[in-house]
């Protein structure tokens, strides 16, 4: 078979089978009278072979390698093409979200989309002052996408660079309460905590309802902090979880506050003198529990705990009743 109809059958180019006559990758077997290439059925078969072994991603080098060595084992040059098509793969991935994030920022000009990528170079970057410094910088061009805000917030660990990023993102707005939801879905507590940090300098509605949401989280970490910022907020659901953290121990004093604050709606007054009261009743031999409470019942408002500090002023563990006298003379003088 004559090369313009070899090329016709196997859809490779006659130029690109002279080429590969040229480095010995595909020989024609024969010669017409006339001198021109003539193909065998073998030497077909090798030509998609050849063009088989370069859809994978193989250089010629590779193939001609892998067609004339006996001994070749493919194993490990497959190996290394899938590694480098996954770096490629990743390569890709990072410039698609690196032109999503320019085009999210809607740039009026060049100037905004060198922000926007100095931005990206500063939160990729090993240093946290460097991450830092990237969150602070003016944006005197173009607004941060609060979408990058999000995904840097979920995976920082540096304490301060988070405060950075959770401060930047609370000022951006628009979608920055939508873009933290997957924070919240994610199988890693620390991730999840990230977001109900970030959740909580955000005071409209619908982080308001994650938060809530995220009463129920597993961890208990990310339950203490959306009980802290909704009991901030007034929202009475947080009210168990605050009650819990002053049993447990855990920023028992801001649990306290709020419970009390929370409290001065009459319509919660009752309801969280009622848990006070029967957690001191189901911690009659722990003393620092107990002491927590009494502490606690401090915070309620006007005189409606007074009542029961009295009681305890006379409870048979001697801290306590201490602590507790001295909070009815408290109690009196500041709001008799």
């Amino acid at each position: 078979m004559l090369i313009g109809e070899v090329a016709r059958r196997s859809g490779v180019s006659a130029r690109m089978l002279r080429h590969y006559d040229s480095i010995g990758l595909v020989r024609p077997t024969g010669r017409t009278v006339g001198g021109y290439r003539e193909y065998t059925p073998e030497d077909i078969r090798r030509i998609f072979h050849v063009e088989g072994l370069r859809s994978l991603g193989l250089s010629l080098r590779q193939i001609a390698r892998t067609l004339d060595d006996p001994g070749f084992t493919p194993s490990a040059l497959v190996g290394d093409l899938i590694r480098q098509a996954e770096e490629r793969l990743d390569r890709e991935h990072q410039l698609l979200e690196r032109l999503r994030t320019v085009d999210a920022a809607e740039p009026a000009g060049w100037q905004d989309v060198a922000r926007i990528v100095e931005l990206l170079h500063g939160l990729g970057s090993p240093s946290a002052a460097r991450r830092q410094q990237a969150v602070l910088a003016p944006a005197e061009h173009a607004s941060v996408p609060a979408e990058l805000l999000a995904r840097a917030v979920l995976t920082e660990s540096d304490p301060n660079v988070a405060g950075a990023l959770r401060w930047a993102l609370a000022r951006a707005g628009g979608d920055g309460v939508a873009s933290l939801a997957s924070g919240l879905a994610s199988d890693d507590a620390d991730v999840r905590r990230r977001a109900v940090l970030a959740l909580a300098e955000m005071p409209d509605d619908e982080a308001t309802a994650m938060l809530t949401d995220a009463l129920g989280d597993t961890d208990t970490t990310v339950r203490r902090h959306a009980a802290l910022a909704l009991g901030a907020r007034g929202v009475t659901a947080a009210v168990p979880t605050l009650l819990g953290m002053v049993v447990e121990g855990p920023n028992d004093v801001e649990a306290a506050e709020l419970l009390g604050t929370l409290a001065r709606d009459a319509r919660q007054a009752d309801r969280i003198m009622a848990a006070l009261v029967d957690e001191l009743a189901a911690h009659t031999a722990d003393s620092a529990v107990r002491m927590r409470l009494t502490q606690a019942l401090a915070e309620m408002p006007g005189t409606i705990a007074l009542s029961t500090l009295r009681q305890l002023a006379h409870d048979d563990d001697r801290p306590v009743a201490l602590v507790a006298s001295a909070l009815v003379q408290l109690v009196r003088a500041d709001r008799g």
